[in-house]
């Protein structure tokens, strides 16, 4: 008696439903597995609820360290900026003159140096403002300076993250619009681990992997929060946290400062987007971390392309619950997304108004 597998795999296809029904989904920048598992949102909530801190951020405030005007911790009194501010951190994670560990004396045991600066870039001279809320010739300034970085370190050091946590929430312990710039010796795990499955892609497809993945995502349109001209944001396939987000370029950049002026004006513009749209959905300043990942090197290669990520710890099931990594998780290394599907989430991001103002809205989610 012979069995039809190719009929039952069809069968099973057609009753797949992927906000019912646990499935992996797989993602090509890590090589790994994520489980979505969207169908455990109709279990009750009975978990930990943070309520929105009372936000009350006085424009300046003279202690705050970040402020123009303030004196910071190693005793240095910051200038009276207008626009934006660097300097180097007073307590910086990576230091350029750091001594070598030397070879270990086990293989289970073994260090190397790690060696970089770490900055500190203020966006703006005003304590009670965001991105979201600048103006788009100020965001615009933010990503001059950006690309300015890139070229004053990238050739003294293989890997500059550029990286923004904002909100108490995500760690940041100054109320201050403002980001951290670490460049390193050493190429980071996860953009390593990009870099070689990009670069396999490329090898395998003759493509160019996330210039080819937007504009897969661009004519599906199933996952896009916001588009322009020059970028698109979409929620990944691979997304392992609900509402978290992917700014893509629609040509081949390696870098921030291969951007052209009009590229910059209209990345501003999509940022802005992008981050009214999450202060308005959740009612609250969105916290959120923020990165830029580039080319780690500073001349042209074929495989990669510049892309930020944005993740929150707001799940979609309450927007005042925190979401932390399971057990299961951390155990297994597989990120399980038992919230939403990715898909759905651009469905709930893409109609939220745009403007300054909070926009009330009733999600039954």
């Amino acid at each position: 008696m012979s069995c039809d597998y190719t009929a039952m795999s069809s069968d099973r296809q057609s009753l797949f439903d992927p906000g019912d029904h646990q499935h992996l989904r797989f993602n090509p920048l890590r090589g790994s597995w994520i489980l979505v598992s969207a169908h455990r949102m109709k279990r009750p909530w009975q978990g930990q609820i943070e309520r929105p801190p009372e936000e009350n951020v006085p424009r300046h405030e003279p202690t705050n360290p970040l402020c123009p005007g303030s004196r910071r911790a190693n005793g240095e009194v910051n200038p009276k900026y207008e626009s934006t501010f660097m300097f180097d951190n007073d307590y910086p994670a990576l230091q350029p003159d750091a001594p070598d560990p030397g070879p270990g004396d086990h293989p289970l045991f073994q260090a190397k140096a790690a060696k970089g600066v770490c900055k500190v870039m203020c966006f703006h001279p005003w304590s009670d403002i965001t991105l979201p809320l600048m103006q788009l010739s100020e965001i615009k300034t933010v990503i001059d300076r950006w690309a300015e970085l890139i070229e004053e370190l990238g050739p003294k050091y293989p890997w500059v993250q550029i990286f923004e946590n904002k909100g108490a929430m995500m760690g940041c312990s100054n109320p201050h619009p403002h980001c951290q710039v670490w460049a390193s010796s050493f190429l980071p795990n996860e953009p390593d681990l990009a870099d070689g499955h990009q670069r396999a892609h490329w090898k395998t497809h003759g493509e160019v992997m996330l210039v080819e993945y937007a504009r897969q995502e661009a004519v599906r349109k199933e996952r896009v929060v916001v588009e322009n001209e020059h970028w698109l944001v979409v929620v990944p396939y691979w997304a392992s946290w609900p509402f978290q987000t992917m700014l893509l370029p629609r040509r081949h950049v390696l870098r921030l400062s291969d951007l052209t002026a009009q590229e910059r004006e209209a990345l501003a513009s999509i940022m802005k987007m992008l981050l009214t749209k999450y202060d308005n959905l959740f009612e609250v300043s969105f916290p959120y971390s923020m990165g830029w990942h580039g080319h780690w090197r500073l001349f042209n290669d074929p495989m990669d392309c510049i892309h930020p990520s944005q993740i929150t710890p707001l799940p979609a099931r309450q927007f005042d619950a925190l979401l932390f990594m399971s057990e299961f998780g951390w155990m297994c290394s597989l990120v399980a997304n038992d919230i939403i599907a990715p898909r759905p989430v651009s469905f709930i991001l893409f109609p939220v108004c745009l403007s300054g103002v909070v926009l009330i809205m009733d999600l039954q989610l």
